[in-house]
C-alpha cells in the first residue's frame, strides 16, 4: 500500500483531477479498443484527445463519423459539440494530457515473435514531451516484463525523469469483445499494475471513475500475466473442442450437439465451440508472446503450442471437407468449381478481418483450382492484410436465389445474422457450415453439411 505520509504531490493532484473531472485523457490508437475507452472517458464527464497516425480516421471522428460497425458513436458527437473530445495525429500535443492510454497493435511477425514497434514508436512520442505528473497506461496485450523491462527505460531514457517520482507508469489490459451486446468497456471489471504504488493509485482512480469495477494487482507484470492467462484458456479450449469435432465427425457424431448437452452441467463445465480456425487480434496471437517470452527461462510451451497447432490446422481440414462434400453431390473436384464464402469477417455481427481465417480458406481453395468469391454484408471490400495483400480490393458480392445457384459450393465461414440462412440451403448445390448457423435458424437439409 502507498504510504500516505509519503505521497507524491503529484499523486493527490491527480486523483483531484479525477473526481472534480478536470482531467485530459489522451488515447493513443483509436481503434477497436481506443475508441471503446473514449466513449467510456466521455461517458464519465472527462475531456478526451484521441491519437492516431490515420489522418483519414482522425478527419472521421473529428466529423463524428462510425468507423467502427459496432459502436455507437453518440458519445464522440455530444463531445464533440461540447468541446470535450477530438481526434489528431500531432502527437506533439501528448503534453497536453494528464493520462495517456496506449491501445496500438501488438502483432506477431512472420516467425510468430512479438511485433512491438507499434508501442516502442508510441513510447518514443511519449518520451519526447513527457512532464512530470503525467500516468502512463499500457492497454496492449504484451508478454509479462513489457512495461518494466521496455517500456520504463525508454521513457527514462528519453524524458530525464524517474518512474514513480517524476512520472508515473501502469498496465491494464484491454478485454473488448466487439460485437457483444452485453458487455463495454464501461460494465468489464478492469485489471491495473503499477510500476510504483503512486501509479496504481492514479491508475485505480482513473479507471474507478470509468468502469464498473478495478481489480488492482501487486505489479504491471502480474497485470501483464492475467491479460495473457485469459486468451491462453481459450486458445486451448477452442483448441480442445476443435480436435473433438474430428473425432466425433470420424465416428458419426455432432459436435454442436454434444456441446449443447455437456453445456446443461450448472458446474465444472464451460461451453467453447469449434470453427474453421481462430480469428481475432487476441486469441491466434497473445498465447505466442507467452510462448516467445518462456524462451528466455528455457521453459518450452507445449501446451500452447499444441493447442496452436490444432488451430493453425483447421482450415486445411474445413477445404478438404469442403472437396468431399463437392466430390459427393456435385460430382467434380475442386479444380474448376465454383464457391462462395459466406462471411470473411473474424466473428459474427463484426467487421473486424484480424487474423480472420476466412482469408486463409480462401487462398487454399483457389490452390486447389477453384474460383472464389465472397459475400459479407459488413464488409464490401477486403483491406490490405499483411499475410494475404493479394485478396486486398477483392468486393463482396451480392446473394440471391439465382446468384446460389450457379455456384457448386457455399461455405459458412461466419454466421452473420443478418443472413438468410433458409434461403441460402434452399438455393445452393452444397453447404458446409462451419457455424453451424443453419440449424441454430431452423435449417435442417441434406445438402447442409457441418464441418
Amino acid at each position: 500500500m502507498l504510504d500516505r505520509h509519503h505521497v507524491p504531490r503529484e499523486v493527490e493532484e491527480f486523483c483531484a483531477r479525477v473526481a472534480s473531472r478536470s482531467l485530459v485523457v489522451g488515447i493513443v490508437g483509436m481503434g477497436y479498443v481506443g475508441i471503446p475507452l473514449a466513449l467510456s472517458a466521455l461517458s464519465k464527464g472527462f475531456r478526451v484527445i484521441g491519437f492516431d497516425i490515420d489522418r483519414n480516421r482522425v478527419d472521421g471522428l473529428n466529423s463524428g463519423l462510425r468507423s467502427i460497425s459496432h459502436i455507437d458513436m453518440t458519445e464522440i458527437k455530444q463531445g464533440l459539440a461540447e468541446g470535450r473530445f477530438e481526434a489528431t495525429a500531432d502527437f506533439s500535443r501528448l503534453a497536453e494530457l494528464d493520462a495517456i492510454l496506449i491501445a496500438v497493435p501488438t502483432p506477431l511477425n512472420r516467425y510468430r515473435e512479438p511485433d512491438l514497434s507499434y508501442v516502442i514508436t508510441t513510447v518514443e512520442a511519449i518520451g519526447k514531451t513527457l512532464r512530470r505528473g503525467q500516468l502512463v497506461v499500457l492497454e496492449s496485450t504484451t508478454y509479462p516484463g513489457t512495461t518494466a523491462e521496455v517500456i520504463r527505460p525508454q521513457l527514462e531514457a528519453l524524458s530525464g525523469l524517474r518512474s514513480g517520482k517524476d512520472f508515473f507508469l501502469a498496465y491494464s489490459p484491454e478485454r473488448e469483445d466487439p460485437g457483444n451486446d452485453q458487455f463495454n468497456t464501461g460494465n468489464i471489471p478492469k485489471v491495473i499494475g503499477g510500476d510504483s504504488a503512486g501509479a496504481l493509485r492514479m491508475a485505480d482512480a482513473f479507471y474507478s471513475a470509468i468502469v464498473v469495477r478495478t481489480v488492482p494487482v501487486s505489479s504491471a507484470t502480474t497485470a501483464e500475466a492475467v491479460k495473457l492467462t485469459e486468451n491462453i484458456f481459450r486458445a486451448v479450449n477452442i483448441a480442445l473442442v476443435n480436435e473433438l469435432k474430428v473425432v466425433y465427425n470420424a465416428m458419426g457424431l455432432d459436435i454442436w450437439e454434444v456441446v449443447e448437452a455437456a453445456k446443461t452441467k450448472p458446474f465444472g463445465y464451460m461451453p467453447f465451440y469449434p470453427g474453421p480456425g481462430l480469428g481475432g487480434h487476441c486469441v491466434p496471437i497473445d498465447p505466442f508472446y507467452l510462448t516467445w517470452k518462456a524462451r528466455e527461462y528455457d521453459i518450452s510451451t507445449r501446451f500452447i503450442e499444441l493447442a496452436g497447432q490444432i488451430n493453425t490446422r483447421m482450415p486445411y481440414l474445413v477445404v478438404e471437407r469442403l472437396a468431399e462434400a463437392v466430390d459427393a453431390m456435385v460430382g467434380k473436384g475442386l479444380s474448376g468449381a465454383r464457391v462462395l464464402i459466406l462471411g470473411i469477417a473474424y466473428k459474427k455481427n463484426v467487421d473486424d478481418m484480424r487474423e480472420s481465417p476466412a482469408l486463409k480458406l480462401i487462398e487454399l481453395i483457389q490452390k486447389r483450382g477453384a474460383h472464389v468469391d465472397y459475400h459479407d454484408p459488413l464488409i464490401p471490400v477486403i483491406p490490405a492484410t499483411r499475410e494475404h495483400m493479394d485478396l486486398a480490393g477483392r468486393s463482396s458480392v451480392p446473394i440471391n436465389r439465382e446468384s446460389l445457384s450457379r455456384y457448386d459450393a457455399v461455405l459458412i465461414a461466419t454466421d452473420h445474422d443478418h443472413v438468410d440462412y433458409h434461403t441460402v440451403a434452399a438455393a445452393s448445390k452444397v453447404v458446409l457450415d462451419t457455424r453451424n448457423a443453419c440449424e441454430r435458424a431452423g435449417v435442417r437439409a441434406v445438402n447442409v453439411v457441418k464441418a
